[in-house]
C-alpha cells in the first residue's frame, strides 16, 4: 500500500493539496464542511501528518519568543511556567529573551527577532520603554504579537493583563482602612500602562476618603536595590509623618523594609506596607507582607493560548481578545492595625 500523504487525499477528494493542509490544520480559511471531508478521509486512510515537513510547508519553526524585562520578579517566574505548558502541550519550544529594563537592549532583541527565527512573540515591556517604534516595526513583519501585564497600547494586539486600576484603589484603600493618613506610592514607571493604572487607582482612593494627593509621595523606584532603598530611606527621613507604603511591585516592597528597619521604624506600627507581589515567601517575611497578588500563571497561559492559536489557524490576533484576569488581596502582618 502506498504512503498515505497529502497529495493521495487531495486527488481522492479533488481538492488541492494546498486546501486539504489548510482543512487539516482547522483553518477559517476553509469551510466546515470541506474540513468535515478531508479530516473522515484522514481518519480513514490512517494518515499520520509529518512533522518536519510540515513546518517547512507552512514555512513554521514551532517556536516563539517570550521577552520579559527580568526573572528575578517571581510573577515573570510563574508567567513562563504558565506559557511553557501550552507551548509544550502544542509542540513549540520556548526562547526566552531578557531586556534587564533597559530599552536598547529590547531594540536590539526585537530587530533581531524580525528575521523570522520564531513564529510569535509574547511580550511584557521594559520599564524605560517610551517610545514604540521598535515594536511598530517588529509588527510590520508579521510575526504574532501578544503582551502580557505590561503592554504596548499602540499596538494594536491582545492583551492579557490584570485589573491594574482597581487593584490600585484596592491596595490603598486597604491602607486607608488600616488607619494610614499619610500614603507614599513607589511606582515602577510612569511610561507602562500597569503603572499609570495603579497611580491611579491610588489617587482615586486618595479622592474618595477625602486625603490630598501629595506628588512629593510618589517615588519612581526604576533604580537598582541598592539605590531604591536609598531613596525610600530619603523619602521617609524627610517626611517622617508617613505612614503607609503602597509598592508597585515586590523589589520596592522589600527596598522599603531595608528602609524601615535602617531607621529603625517599626512595621506595621509606625510604617504599614503593601505591595503587588507574587513572591512566594511573602508569609515568612517578618512581619508577612500583605500583597495584592496577580494569577501570573494564568496569565501567562492564556497569552500563550491566544498566540498560538493564532498562528495555527494563521488568523489575525484582535484586539478584541484581549483578557484582563483578577488580583487578589491577602492580608497579612505587615498592614495590621
Amino acid at each position: 500500500m502506498n504512503s498515505v500523504n497529502l497529495k493521495r487525499l487531495a486527488q481522492e477528494l479533488n481538492l488541492s493539496i494546498a486546501t486539504v493542509s489548510r482543512a487539516l490544520q482547522d483553518s477559517y480559511e476553509v469551510s466546515a464542511h470541506t474540513k468535515e471531508r478531508v479530516k473522515a478521509l484522514a481518519a480513514e486512510l490512517n494518515y499520520e501528518p509529518n512533522a518536519y515537513a510540515s513546518s517547512l510547508r507552512r514555512n513554521i519553526s514551532k517556536t516563539i519568543g517570550v521577552v520579559i524585562p527580568e526573572v528575578n520578579n517571581h510573577f515573570f517566574s510563574l508567567a513562563i511556567n504558565g506559557i511553557e505548558e501550552v507551548a509544550r502541550q502544542s509542540g513549540y519550544h520556548v526562547l526566552i529573551y531578557l531586556t534587564h529594563e533597559d530599552y536598547d537592549r529590547e531594540v536590539a532583541i526585537t530587530q533581531y527577532l524580525t528575521g523570522g527565527r520564531v513564529d510569535g512573540i509574547l511580550m511584557s515591556v521594559a520599564s524605560e520603554t517610551q517610545e514604540f517604534g521598535h515594536l511598530l516595526k517588529l509588527q510590520a513583519t508579521k510575526p504574532a504579537i501578544v503582551f502580557f501585564d505590561r503592554v504596548c497600547d499602540s499596538i494594536a494586539t491582545a492583551q492579557v493583563t490584570t485589573n491594574d486600576f482597581e487593584s490600585g484603589f484596592q491596595a490603598t484603600e486597604h491602607l486607608i482602612q488600616a488607619g494610614c493618613r499619610h500614603i507614599a506610592h513607589l511606582l515602577v514607571s510612569g511610561n507602562l500602562s500597569i503603572g499609570r493604572m495603579r497611580m491611579q487607582g491610588y489617587q482615586a482612593a486618595l479622592q474618595q476618603y477625602g486625603l490630598p494627593f501629595d506628588e512629593a509621595l510618589v517615588l519612581d523606584g526604576n533604580g537598582n536595590d541598592e539605590q531604591n532603598t536609598a531613596l525610600i530611606t530619603a523619602l521617609l527621613t524627610a517626611r517622617p509623618e508617613v505612614d503607609g507604603i503602597f509598592a508597585s511591585v515586590e523589589r520596592l516592597a522589600i527596598s522599603s523594609y531595608h528602609a524601615c528597619n535602617g531607621l529603625g521604624r517599626a512595621i506595621p506600627e509606625q510604617v504599614k506596607i503593601i505591595s503587588f507581589s507574587n513572591l512566594g515567601v511573602a508569609a515568612l517575611l517578618d512581619p508577612a507582607l500583605t500583597t495584592i497578588t496577580q494569577p501570573a500563571y494564568e496569565i501567562g497561559r492564556e497569552a500563550a493560548k491566544i498566540l498560538l492559536r493564532a498562528i495555527e489557524k494563521k488568523k489575525p490576533i484582535l484586539p478584541t481578545q484581549s483578557l484582563v484576569l483578577k488580583s487578589e488581596l491577602f492580608e497579612r502582618r505587615s498592614t495590621a492595625k
